[in-house]
């Protein structure tokens, strides 16, 4: 079985490495919309895309003052003076007993705003949370705006049961919210490990969308495959992975799908995916044309597998190295290509630590009647080594001889044969060798008494 996933480390290579899943984890919170850009509203321009539940409710209005204050921050802010603006916001705060909720709340709103301006995410986190605990005594589009600005800036902070609590009471007070907030309470819970509420969410927020006919995004279908990864949910993994395949075809979706059809076993579906992504030119790496070419070859068609190797290399992307030659040889062979096979394997043998590929030339060589170059090959395979049965090679080696009419060399190459054959208590290969010694020994006498009747 051709498995070159077991891990996912090939199939979800790159997800599976922490430092590419915090990276993998800020592109699916950019991609889901929650991108952070603080929150800093000017009373007259509330926010009203998330409409609350219940009636709009009746808020103490703000006074002239306070209005004042706060364009005069905002003209500061609008400067990129934020110094100046924090001090006009202070001093305003500083009479926070003759404000009523609203205004206490828009001040700490435009504070809040500076110090993330400021990249002072705690300093933001802090005046914002006072917004919210105003209740029910600022605007609706308000609290609902800052509940979510607080939501991400306590996930940016890694705090992420505050994150959790405030998107979660963000969704209580929205009106038919869209599949957004589940997508980030999903990265939340993957944070905290609890990646079976971390699926939940994604399937709803995908279900969510689904509905809607939104926008799923290629970051939160890789969120979710390794969440099942994770859980080791086999079935689903693929089903994921087949529609990241569909939607966002890229080398990493073909590659990972049909690691994990190898992984459970669907070996025809590992090979058929492979080679969906050879004929898309998706394949790149050593392993992506070998993986390929060993179960084209398990399937039992060798001469696919060769042109695949062959890519391979062209491609410069599998080395020229006496393995990866051997496999492209073999498939020539089983392909009978049998010229093409020997110009490959004389390449390996040159670059091989032993004598089993210079043991395969012999036998080609024979088969193509070279028989120079097939006792050379012999001779070469059996100083390197390395070999499972020597005797066999001393056969191919004295048939070579004896098609050279070198009898005597012939007769010796069958002695040795034989002679390793007893040691191994190879009896077939005895029997054989003792047989062809008897020839020799018959041809010679005949070719003797031919010669002594000629003269």
């Amino acid at each position: 079985m051709i498995k070159h996933v077991k891990s996912i480390g090939i199939c979800l290579q790159s997800l599976l490495r922490p430092a590419c899943l915090a990276v993998l984890v800020s592109v699916i919170v950019s991609g889901a919309g929650l991108v952070l850009e603080g929150t800093y509203l000017m009373p007259s321009a509330v926010a009203e895309e998330n409409k609350p539940r219940q009636k709009s409710r009746r808020v103490p209005s703000l006074s002239e003052a306070v209005y004042k204050k706060l364009s005069e921050g905002q003209e500061a802010i609008d400067l990129k003076d934020f110094a100046t603006a924090k001090d006009i916001v202070m001093k305003a705060l500083e009479r926070s007993r003759r404000y009523n909720e609203n205004e206490i709340a828009n001040l700490h709103n435009m504070l809040g705003y500076i110090y993330y301006l400021e990249d002072d995410y705690q300093g933001a986190l802090r005046e914002y949370k006072i917004v919210v605990s105003q209740g029910d005594k600022i605007p609706e589009g308000l609290e609902s705006t800052t509940l979510y600005t607080v939501a991400q800036l306590s996930y940016v902070e890694e705090n992420y049961r505050d994150a959790l609590k405030y998107m979660e009471i963000w969704i209580s007070k929205a009106l038919n919210p869209s599949a957004d907030p589940r997508f980030f309470l999903a990265t939340v819970y993957y944070q905290m490990k609890d990646y079976d509420r971390a699926i939940e969410q994604m399937e709803l927020g995908i279900a969510i969308a689904q509905e809607r006919n939104t926008k799923i995004t290629e970051q939160n279908w890789g969120l979710l495959t390794f969440l099942y990864f994770e859980k080791e949910d086999w079935p689903n993994v693929i089903k994921t992975l087949q529609i990241l395949v569909e939607k966002f075809p890229k080398r990493e979706h073909w590659v990972r799908l049909a690691g994990v059809y190898g992984q459970e076993g669907y070996e025809k579906e590992q090979m058929y995916t492979l080679e969906a992504a050879y004929t898309a030119g998706f394949l790149e790496k050593q392993t992506d044309y070998t993986n390929l070419a060993g179960l084209l070859m398990q399937e039992e068609v060798p001469y696919r597998a060769a042109k695949v190797l062959l890519a391979g290399f062209q491609a410069e992307a599998i080395e020229r190295e006496d393995k990866t030659l051997q496999s492209l040889g073999q498939a020539w062979q089983l392909s009978q290509e049998v010229d093409k096979a020997i110009e490959v394997y004389e390449e390996a043998a040159e670059l091989s630590g032993d004598g089993k590929i210079f043991e395969r030339l012999s036998y080609l060589y024979l088969e193509d009647d070279q028989f120079d170059k097939c006792v050379a090959a012999a001779s070469g395979a059996l100083d390197k080594g390395g070999l499972r049965r020597v005797q066999t090679v001393h056969v191919v080696r004295g048939m070579c001889l004896y098609n050279q009419d070198k009898l005597t060399s012939a007769r010796r190459a069958f002695s040795q044969c034989r002679r390793v054959a007893r040691n191994e208590k190879d009896n077939i290969n005895v029997r054989i060798c003792g047989q062809w010694i008897t020839f020799i020994d018959r041809e010679t006498e005949r070719l003797r008494q031919l010669a002594k009747a000629s003269g």
